[in-house]
Formats: C-alpha cells, structure tokens, sequence
C-alpha cells in the first residue's frame, strides 16, 4: 500500500476521532488510527526507513 495513503487515512481518522458524535465513534476512530499507525511504521520499516526518535538524545 502507498505511504501516502496511509498516512492520509491515519490524518482522516485522527480528525475523526475529534469530531465524533459518540465515545464510542470516537474509540472506533481512535482505534482506525492505531492501525493505520501501525502499517506506516511497518511500511517505513520495510523501506529502511529510521525514526527520527531513535536519534534524537
């Protein structure tokens, strides 16, 4: 899946979550967000990429 994509559906599912309705649409967005959180950080890894956290001391 594109980079891009991801990190526009996890940016949609963020704003999402902050306009939700209900807690439990806001949760369920929340929850879309980790996901896609999870597949950048899988893509990143896959690419070499490395995250600017690890070197920041």
């Amino acid at each position: 899946m594109d980079l891009n994509y991801l990190l526009s559906r996890h940016q949609l599912s963020l704003l999402a979550a902050d306009n939700a309705a209900s807690p439990e649409a806001r949760m369920a967005h929340r929850g879309l967000a980790k996901g896609y959180g999870d597949r950048v950080r899988a893509l990143q890894i896959a690419m070499g990429a490395t995250s600017r956290l690890a070197t920041v001391r």
